[in-house]
């Protein structure tokens, strides 16, 4: 794994009452005018932003304080939807923490990031048949971006944040298995609520 340490400055930071995992699709909706400029500039300067769960507040209106773990998002799809609202879908890279942030002039929040470390590729035994139909049905998801996503059943890392992204818990518990380093001990906590999981 690699531990150096890199810092990303000034990022915009989405907070949402969503978590996003590494490699998971995020389509939105962009309405507020703060995050239509914040699109604009990712799409021209071709750069992530931050999204980070709600901590306390709301999505609109008032800024939010977000959880300090969140992930990078890179806009890899866009439209105008006929409502005229601006429809994107981003796709999850890397995790980070917030070392500091703070409210630009019209309450976009930026922060100063530390990116943390992707772990060490962990390989996976063939799932059985019922994973693998959870799985296709999970990829079939076309409104919720998954047609994006490449498949890797047997990447620790890629199944365990899949898993994570769509079995029915609660944000809270998706924000603690966001920060595990380890995805198989993601796994092994989800196995929980999927015991078929095979891990070795």
């Amino acid at each position: 794994m690699n531990l150096a340490p890199q810092i990303m400055e000034e990022i915009p930071v989405f907070p949402l009452r969503t978590v996003l995992f590494p490699g998971g699709p995020l389509p939105l909706r962009i309405f507020e005018t703060r995050y239509v400029d914040m699109v604009s500039r990712c799409l021209r300067r071709d750069e992530p932003f931050g999204v980070c769960l709600i901590r306390e507040g709301r999505e609109i209106g008032e800024a939010a304080t977000p959880h300090a773990l969140g992930t990078l998002a890179s806009i890899i799809d866009w439209e105008q939807h006929q409502d005229g609202l601006l429809g994107i879908t981003a796709m999850g890279g890397s995790r980070f923490r917030i070392r500091d942030s703070w409210l630009a002039p019209d309450r976009l929040r930026l922060a100063n990031v530390d990116l943390l470390p992707t772990p060490e590729p962990a390989t996976l035994p063939d799932q059985p048949d019922d994973i693998r139909q959870l799985l296709d049905r999970i990829l079939g998801m076309q409104s919720l971006g998954y047609h994006h996503c490449e498949r890797q059943d047997t990447d620790a890392e890629w199944l365990s944040a899949r898993l994570a992204e769509v079995l029915p818990l609660s944000l809270e518990r998706k924000q603690q298995l966001l920060a595990m380093d380890d995805p198989m001990e993601r796994l092994e906590s989800l196995r929980e609520m999927v015991p078929q999981l095979r891990l070795r």
